[in-house]
């Protein structure tokens, strides 16, 4: 694989990690899914011939193994995207502790730990991409919802510093506010414009990761023409 590129997606599962990853491999890339369970990876691994490894993003021990493992199948990653997030709806109030804690280690610490991860061997070899999934909630605090806005509100912030301290040594870090319902299982309905388009979500992501260094972006946001902002 040294002479094509390689492309990490932690948190794969349906939805836009499939779109990714489907179109990732349609480049011609080696394709790695990362995901707590992996069962669920089977068909697309099949389809597409990528390879899968079992993480929890939240663990620093298993996203070194996890980095490790990638390195020594496919190469060191050009592109590597942070998909995870765990949301907790309750009132303020009624929110506990432990149940927030382990939303931030998954929605933002994992992000950190991901993103140094991949920083440490792409500062090494010079290049490559770091690319992190927001939401609404990455820029707007919505009530019932501070969990969600917190880790989302973090990763926002891990990923405008990286973007600044990484750009010079030709590292590409972008953020991804998807202010919308992604088409799929869970946003079914509502007309063909009512929610995203999982497929047209990841030529977005794979236009910042081609995009020339000399106009980079460091965040996007994308949401159907039909929703108000």
């Amino acid at each position: 694989m040294a002479d094509s590129e390689t492309a990490l997606i932690v948190g794969a599962g349906a939805g836009l990690s499939a779109s990714l990853a489907r179109l990732f491999a349609s480049e011609g890339m080696g394709v790695a899914l990362a995901a707590r369970k992996t069962d669920k990876l089977k068909a697309l691994t099949g389809e597409i011939g990528a390879r899968s490894y079992r993480c929890d993003a939240g663990d620093p021990g298993q996203v070194e193994v996890l980095f490790d493992s990638v390195v020594a199948d496919l190469g060191v990653p050009d592109v590597v995207v942070y998909n995870p997030s765990r949301r907790v709806h309750a009132p303020l109030i009624e929110l506990l502790p432990e149940e927030v804690e382990k939303a931030i280690r998954v929605t933002c610490y994992g992000g950190f730990l991901v993103g140094q991860a991949a920083a440490r061997l792409m500062l090494e070899r010079g290049s490559g991409s770091i690319l992190f999934t927001g939401a609404s909630a990455s820029i707007k605090g919505y009530p019932q919802s501070a969990t969600f806005a917190m880790g989302k509100f973090g990763l926002r912030g891990l990923a405008q510093s990286m973007a600044r301290e990484l750009a010079p040594n030709n590292i590409h870090v972008a953020h991804f506010v998807i202010d919308g319902g992604i088409r799929g299982p869970r946003h079914p309905g509502g007309g063909e414009d009512a929610h995203l388009d999982p497929d047209a979500i990841a030529r977005t992501y794979l236009h910042a990761h081609r995009q020339h260094r000399s106009a980079w972006t460091w965040e996007f946001e994308m949401r159907p023409w039909v929703e108000t902002f």
